[in-house]
């Protein structure tokens, strides 16, 4: 498998994580963010949308993160990241929407390049950020909080799909120089998860690309 990446990319961020936590081998084909090169030619006869990541299979490029994390869940079931429980599988798959839909979307390199061209400077932009940042943060450590039966991860005792999704949110709440002093429970689940390889290895400073 090829994975078509960057380094700071919340969403390569994430599938990394999980390709790692499934033992996956691939290769890594930098595409650079900064340098436009996602809006090339050749990287949109891959995604029409031109955004990373992709994961070549081989046979199949798949798009969008969370298809790409579902169906290597799928198709390589072990180790399991999703529960067998129905209710608890939507516990997860709610936290990484929290995520995925509602947080990490505000903050991405195109809404950030419009509200500059809509004329706001950069302390403004940043405000924008951690606004979105904060109100998802609170609530997901509201969630957190009320789950009495959580171990060190965002569900139960196991990494899961929902951790992937944290992780890479706190790293660009870092950039943004958002104080998580405010949220202990999600600021606990980043410390231990960056204690395991899978979470280590797919960290954005430790990519070829990263800069």
């Amino acid at each position: 498998m090829k994975l078509y990446s960057f380094f700071r990319s919340g969403t390569s961020h994430r599938t990394r994580i999980i390709l790692n936590l499934k033992g996956l081998n691939y290769e890594m084909e930098y595409i650079s963010l900064a340098k436009n090169e996602h809006h090339q030619s050749e990287f949109k006869a891959l995604n029409p949308q031109g955004f990373v990541p992709v994961l070549d299979t081989g046979s199949e490029r798949l798009l969008q993160s969370p298809a790409i994390i579902e169906w290597l869940e799928e198709q390589y079931p072990e180790p399991a990241l999703l529960p067998t429980d129905a209710l608890a599988k939507e516990k997860i798959r709610a936290i990484a929407a929290l995520i995925g839909c509602d947080i990490h979307p505000l903050n991405n390199k195109r809404v950030l390049e419009y509200l500059r061209q809509l004329g706001l400077d950069e302390s403004q932009v940043n405000a924008w950020c951690t606004r979105w940042i904060q109100d998802g943060f609170a609530a997901l450590e509201h969630i957190l909080e009320q789950d009495q039966n959580r171990g060190k991860f965002c569900y139960g005792k196991q990494p899961t799909i929902a951790d992937a999704y944290l992780v890479p949110q706190v790293v660009s709440a870092q950039r943004f120089n958002l104080d998580l002093s405010a949220y202990p429970l999600i600021h606990e689940v980043y410390q231990h998860c960056m204690t395991l390889e899978a979470f280590q290895k797919a960290a954005p400073e430790q990519q070829a690309d990263a800069f």
